[in-house]
C-alpha cells in the first residue's frame, strides 16, 4: 500500500510540473493571432513616427523647389535701360527717341524718315578739329525740318548712339510734353527741377537747364520772349 502511495504521488508531482512548463512556454510565447494583433497595434504608431520623418522631409523637398522658383522680386535685378537719360528724349509717332540710344541710318529712317540731309565724318589727327580724344570716332548729322540729330560710333565697329539733339519745330515733344512755344511758365511747371540761367526776365532771352543728376547729360531750353524757342538734349564727349 505504501508503494502505491508513492507512485501516486510521483505521477501527480510529474503531471504538476508538466503543467507548470507549459504554462511558462504558453507564457513566454505569443500565438500567431496575438503576434499579428500587436503588429498591428504597434504598426499606427510606428508608421506615424516613420511617417513624421517622411513628412518632415517632403515640406523641405516642397520648399526648396518653392524657393529656387521663387519669383525675383523688383529691385533685385538691375532694370533694362537709364531712367534718367530716358528723361532725356523727345517723342514723335509714339517713339520715344533718347540720349545714348543706338541709331544706325536705317533705324534713323525708320523712326524719323529720310532725312534732309545726312554729313558724316571721322575724327582724325590731321582734321583741324584739335578734337585728339575722338580720333578714329565718326560723327553723323540728320538733318530734319526743325530737327538735328548727331550720332557718333567709337573704333573696332561699336554702333552709332545718339549725343546731342536740337528741335525747333513744335511736333516734337519732351516726354514730359514741352515743345517748342510753349510759355516759360508752362516750362516750369513741367520741369520743376530746373533753372534760369540768366535772370530770366520776360522780354530777354535766357536758357532754361535740366540737368538729371550727372552733369553730363544735359537738356537745354533756349528761353525768348518768355517762350520755348528751342530745345537742345545732349550728352558731353570725353
Amino acid at each position: 500500500m505504501k508503494w502505491i502511495n508513492k507512485a501516486t504521488a510521483v505521477i501527480l508531482l510529474s503531471i504538476l510540473l508538466t503543467m507548470a512548463m507549459t504554462g511558462c512556454q504558453s507564457s513566454g510565447a505569443k500565438s500567431p493571432e496575438g503576434a499579428q494583433n500587436s503588429a498591428e497595434k504597434n504598426t499606427p504608431d510606428e508608421q506615424a513616427k516613420g511617417g513624421g520623418a517622411s513628412n518632415s522631409t517632403s515640406p523641405a523637398s516642397e520648399n526648396s523647389k518653392g524657393q529656387s522658383a521663387e519669383t525675383i522680386k523688383e529691385g533685385s535685378m538691375e532694370k533694362k535701360g537709364n531712367v534718367v537719360l530716358k528723361e532725356l528724349a523727345f517723342v514723335y509717332n509714339e517713339i520715344t527717341i533718347a540720349i545714348s540710344d543706338t541709331a544706325n541710318e536705317d533705324q534713323m529712317e525708320q523712326m524719323l524718315g529720310k532725312p534732309d540731309n545726312l554729313k558724316s565724318h571721322t575724327y582724325s589727327a590731321d582734321d583741324g578739329t584739335n578734337m585728339d580724344t575722338l580720333i578714329g570716332f565718326t560723327e553723323k548729322v540728320y538733318t530734319y525740318p526743325g530737327l538735328e540729330i548727331k550720332t557718333i560710333s567709337i573704333p573696332k565697329g561699336k554702333q552709332d548712339s545718339i549725343f546731342h539733339i536740337e528741335i525747333t519745330d513744335p511736333k516734337y515733344a519732351t516726354v514730359r510734353n514741352i515743345k517748342a512755344g510753349d510759355s516759360l511758365d508752362t516750362l516750369k511747371t513741367a520741369y520743376p527741377e530746373g533753372k534760369l540761367l540768366g535772370n530770366g526776365a520776360p522780354n530777354e532771352e535766357d536758357d532754361f537747364r535740366y540737368e538729371p543728376s550727372n552733369y553730363v547729360d544735359v537738356m537745354s531750353f533756349h528761353i525768348k520772349d518768355a517762350k520755348v524757342e528751342s530745345i537742345q538734349i545732349y550728352s558731353l564727349l570725353d
